[in-house]
C-alpha cells in the first residue's frame, strides 16, 4: 500500500497530535506501550521456555546419550558385539559401554544416596569440561580415584583429595551372611553440569574399577548411545530395538524423561495462548485511539473530502496511523525483550535482593542459572501476530472516516 506525499503528510500529523489534544496523545502512547510490553513478555516467556527444554536436552543427552541399551537382569554378557552392532547402525554417532549402580557414600559419618557410573576414558575426558576442581585426568584405572558432583561434595563436605568411602550392600557371601562391600577412593575431581540432581548423586570412575567394586567381572550393564538427530532417535534405535528384544530394552531421552519434557511443552503452548490475549489487548487500545482520532477530526476529514480527497486516501491514511503505532511497539517490544534477557541473570538477582526471596533453587528448577533461548521463528511468529491485530484493529475507525459524509459534517459548521 504505497502513499502519496498528501497522504504521508496527513498520517504523520496524526500520529504527533498537537498541543490541544494531548488526551488523544495519551491514549496513543498507552497503546504503544501495551503493545510493547505484550510483544516483550510473549519474546521473554518463549524464550525462556524453550531455553528451559535445551538446556535440559542438552545436560541430559551429553551425561546420558540421546538412548540407553539396558539389558535385563543387569548384565550384558556379549556386550563387546552388540555394541558394535550399534556402532554400525545408520545414524548412530556414538556408542559407549557404562555401568550405572545406586549406592552409598560416606565421609566423615555423613551418607548420601550416590548413582556411581562406570564410563569409558574417553567419556571421562568428555567430562573434564564441567570440572570445577580438580583435574579429571587423575581419574584412571586401578587408580582408586574419582569424580563426584559439585552439590554431592558440598553435602559430605568432601574436597579433592580427601578419602570417600563408597558402600555396596551386594557384597561377598560369608559363613555369617552377607558382608557389604566398602571400598575407599580419593577425590580426584569435583565436576558441575548444570542438573541439581546429577550434581548431587553422580560418581564417576573407570569401568573396570567400577566392575571390581560392584563384582561384576566383565560384563557392563547398558550402553549409552549418541544418534545425529536427537529428535529421530526412535527411529534411528528401531533395528536395534528389533535385533535385541527379548535381551535388553532401548530407551530414548523422550522416553527417560518424558515428565519433564511433557510438562514443559503443555506450559510453553499454555502460555503462548495466554500471553496472546495482551496483544488482542494492545489491539483493541488501538482501535480505541483511532476512533477517538476520527471523532476529533471529524471536521477535518470533511474538509479534506471537499478538497477532493478520496475515500481510499482517508482509508489509507487512519490505516496507515493506527499499523505505525502497532509497529513502533512492536519494534520497541521485541528491543525490551532482547534487553530483558540479555540481563535476565542480574535481574533475577535484584529481584532476590529486594523481596528476600530465593527464587531459583536449583534443587527445585533443576537448572543452576535461568537459560534462555530465541527461537527466530517464534518470534517472526509473534511479530506477525502483532501486526496483524493490529492492522485488523484500524480497519473500522478508517473505513469509519472514509465514509464520512462532509456535507452533513459541514452543515452545522
Amino acid at each position: 500500500m504505497f502513499l502519496t506525499q498528501f497522504e504521508r503528510t496527513i498520517a504523520r500529523r496524526y500520529l504527533l497530535p498537537g498541543k490541544g489534544e494531548a488526551f488523544i496523545a495519551l491514549v496513543a502512547g498507552i497503546s504503544v506501550g501495551v503493545v510493547m510490553l505484550s510483544v516483550a513478555m510473549l519474546v521473554i516467556v518463549m524464550s525462556v521456555m524453550n531455553g528451559f527444554r535445551a538446556e535440559l536436552l542438552d545436560k541430559i543427552v551429553g551425561l546420558n546419550g540421546h538412548a540407553i541399551v539396558q539389558a535385563y537382569g543387569g548384565r550384558l554378557d556379549d556386550w563387546e558385539n552388540v555394541l558394535e552392532e550399534i556402532r554400525e547402525t545408520p545414524g548412530v554417532v556414538d556408542a559407549s559401554p557404562l555401568i550405572e549402580q545406586p549406592l552409598l557414600v560416606t565421609y566423615e559419618g555423613r551418607v548420601e544416596a550416590a548413582l556411581v557410573r562406570g564410563n569409558t576414558q574417553d567419556d571421562i575426558e568428555k567430562l573434564g569440561e564441567k570440572t570445577v576442581v580438580g583435574d579429571m585426568a587423575r581419574v584412571q584405572p586401578e587408580a582408586s580415584v574419582v569424580a563426584i558432583g559439585a552439590r554431592m561434595a558440598e553435602n559430605i563436605g568432601a574436597r579433592v583429595g580427601d578419602t570417600v568411602t563408597i558402600i555396596n550392600p551386594a557384597g561377598r557371601t560369608t559363613p555369617f551372611g552377607t558382608v557389604p562391600r566398602q571400598v575407599g577412593y580419593e577425590v580426584g575431581a569435583i565436576f558441575e553440569v548444570g542438573l541439581y540432581d546429577y550434581d548431587q548423586s553422580f560418581i564417576v570412575m573407570p569401568i573396570p574399577d567400577a566392575q571390581t567394586l560392584l563384582l561384576t567381572g566383565e560384563t557392563i550393564g547398558m550402553i549409552e548411545v549418541t544418534t545425529e538427530d536427537a529428535d529421530r532417535v526412535g527411529e534411528i534405535m528401531a533395528p536395534v530395538t528389533a535385533s535385541l528384544q527379548g535381551r535388553a530394552i532401548v530407551s530414548d531421552w523422550k522416553t527417560i524423561n518424558s515428565t519433564i519434557f511433557e510438562a514443559l511443552q503443555v506450559e510453553r503452548v499454555a502460555m503462548f495462548f495466554a500471553l496472546s490475549f495482551m496483544v488482542l489487548v494492545a489491539a483493541f487500545n488501538i482501535l480505541s485511539s483511532l476512533v477517538m482520532l476520527v471523532r476529533a477530526k471529524t471536521r477535518d476529514i470533511a474538509i479534506m473530502r471537499t478538497m477532493g480527497a478520496t475515500r481510499k486516501s482517508l482509508l489509507k491514511i487512519f490505516v496507515t496511523t493506527g499499523f505505525t503505532v502497532g509497529a513502533i511497539g512492536t519494534v520497541a517490544g521485541l528491543i525490551l525483550g532482547f534487553l530483558v534477557l540479555f540481563f535476565r541473570q542480574p535481574i533475577v538477582k535484584v529481584i532476590e535482593v529486594v523481596t528476600g526471596q530465593n527464587l531459583w533453587d536449583p534443587s527445585i528448577r533443576f537448572l543452576t542459572t535461568l537459560p534462555a533461548k530465541t527461537d527466530p521463528m517464534e518470534i517472526v511468529g509473534i511479530v506477525t501476530l502483532a501486526l496483524v491485530l493490529s492492522f485488523l484493529a484500524t480497519l473500522y475507525p478508517a473505513l469509519k472516516a472514509s465514509g464520512t459524509d462532509p456535507v452533513q459534517v459541514l452543515r452545522y459548521e
